[in-house]
């Protein structure tokens, strides 16, 4: 259960890496990747324990940035959800129905 926690949370952060990874502070990006190394490396050796330390070295340091860059768009005034609203509004149709009995 823990190899496919670890296998899972590898796969999504290093999605969300790519998805939001210009948006990370230098400072806060090294110990994410670093994590990631680490957990990478005990998943690959079937290692429990360091899966178990590994996964929370890279929710803390994740969370640690996630933290910053909600914190920052805060002080520009960015509203959390402006692009996904945009987009989702956009894809919105009106349309006329016909009930059939």
């Amino acid at each position: 259960d823990t190899l496919n926690q670890a296998d899972a949370l590898v796969f999504s952060t290093e999605k969300q890496l790519k998805e939001f990874g210009d948006k990370i502070p230098a400072d806060k990006r090294g110990p994410i990747d670093a994590a990631l190394t680490d957990l990478k490396a005990a998943h690959a050796a079937a290692d429990v324990d360091g899966c178990t330390r590994g996964i929370e070295a890279l929710n803390a340091a994740f969370q640690a940035a996630s933290a910053e860059m909600y914190a920052a768009q805060q002080q520009s005034g960015e509203p959390a959800s402006a692009g996904t609203r945009e987009t989702a509004d956009a894809e919105v149709t009106d349309v006329d129905f016909e009930e059939v009995k």
